[in-house]
């Protein structure tokens, strides 16, 4: 099931990322500003955002499997659409449709984790399906370059979505949840449910009073800022970054391929030490809060040294402090394995969905400011301290704000749901 999730993950950010690949050839053939390819960067996080409550809402109801299936699905298809655009307009529609079916990936990867791991082996789960995001990147960067110089931006987009569809077909035969899966036996459910995990498949139903307690909960708001600035610093290298290589730093295109792979590299390994040093930490009888806590914290405070970046002129020294800087990113990255600590019975998926959406709120955020900076100072150099300024906020929401872990106490329903 942990491999299932993991490739999913892998081809839901190849889908998402490989725009950045192909910004330049986009850009030249739709004569495209700094500023129109930043709303068609941020166009994905719009639907991605907007969708994530009523996701989280139909993975409470339907269950992960069914839900899970229609989005892989639907995000290769309209992956598959990106290489039809004929202009800015149609091209930020298929991106709508990208961010609307992948919105229910990562808190459907949160239930799947908390369905399926006892408490002291979620962190390291969360790390493997996590690092996955990195993958394409890292090890696919350089075959991305050249497959765009040598057939052009729109076979990235086709190769992409064809690999998602016949995923499907892996999905649809291979994922079961633990109570359903023929070949899981009573013990195996009485060693998940002993060590917290959620195999009874248990929906609350949804009600706006609900959303409401959730999002005016101290907790849930300074998650979700941490979550904001986690991956504030993701969006730029999933974005801007190979443009920022390319014209800031003057690289050639296929040399910014092998370059572009090294800080993807580092944020794979970042995740799996910040999840693995979290569930040591938790095995060694470190309270829930250490355990948890001290891999985010210590990964938004190492983010923000991608400013440093404004400080060298040897290309190989800020590849080296981008590849620091997306290490201790990754490592924020670690902060999913709090949900099932401190989600409500039955509301998984609905707090997946509202943390997941103050991340992409950064997707919508982020392409379009560092764009307006770039246009308007013809440099990056103020749009990475502003990176660096939103990862120290993200930290002090997580040393100060969020608190003692706990599962949320929700006061309870009074009629009907309005």
């Amino acid at each position: 099931m942990l491999a299932l999730i993991s490739g999913a993950v892998a081809i839901n950010y190849l889908d998402r990322a490989i725009i950045g690949v192909a910004t330049p050839g986009i850009r030249g053939e739709f004569h495209l500003d700094p500023v129109m390819m930043g709303w068609i960067f941020s166009a994905f996080s719009w639907s991605y955002f907007l969708a994530q409550i009523p996701g989280g809402v139909l993975l409470d109801r339907f269950g992960s499997r069914i839900v899970y299936l229609a989005a892989i699905a639907g995000w290769s298809a309209a992956t598959l659409l990106h290489g039809l655009a004929r202009g800015f307009a149609s091209l930020t529609g298929a991106r709508l449709l990208l961010g609307l079916f992948e919105a229910p990936c990562f808190p459907a990867n949160s239930n799947i984790v908390a369905a399926w791991f006892p408490r002291q082996e979620r962190g390291m789960a969360i790390g493997v399906y996590t690092a996955a995001e990195y993958i394409p990147l890292a090890f696919l960067s350089p075959v991305l370059f050249w497959i765009t110089a040598s057939y052009g931006w729109r076979a990235l987009f086709v190769l992409s979505g064809g690999l998602g569809l016949i995923f499907t077909l892996a999905w649809a035969f291979g994922y079961r949840d633990p109570k359903d899966d023929p070949k899981v036996n009573e013990a195996e459910l009485a060693y998940i449910r002993e060590g917290g995990g959620r195999v009874a498949g248990e929906a609350r139903p949804f009600s706006w009073r609900l959303l409401g307690q959730l999002i005016s909960n101290r907790q849930i708001l300074a998650l979700c800022l941490g979550q904001f600035a986690v991956y504030s610093t993701f969006v730029f290298f999933l974005t801007w970054f190979p443009t920022y290589l390319a014209e800031a730093r003057h690289m050639a295109w296929i040399k910014v391929g092998f370059f572009a792979s090294l800080p993807y590299l580092a944020g794979f390994f970042g995740i799996l030490f910040a999840s693995s040093l979290s569930d040591f930490l938790l095995r060694r009888g470190a309270s829930l809060e250490i355990a948890r806590k001290l891999p985010v914290i210590i990964g938004l405070l190492g983010a923000t040294t991608i400013v440093l970046a404004n400080y060298v002129e040897s290309n190989a020294l800020v590849i080296a402090i981008l590849s620091v800087a997306f290490f201790a990113q990754a490592m924020g990255s670690s902060g999913w394995a709090v949900l099932s600590e401190i989600a409500p019975k039955g509301a998984l998926g609905l707090v997946g969905g509202l943390f997941s959406a103050a991340a992409n709120l950064a997707g919508i955020v982020i392409p379009l400011v560092v764009g307006a900076i770039y246009k308007q100072t013809g440099s990056f150099v103020w749009a990475l301290a502003f990176i660096a300024g939103v990862a120290a906020v993200g930290a002090f929401a997580w040393i100060f704000l969020i608190g003692t872990l706990r599962p949320i106490e929700l006061e309870a329903e009074e009629g009907p749901a309005r």
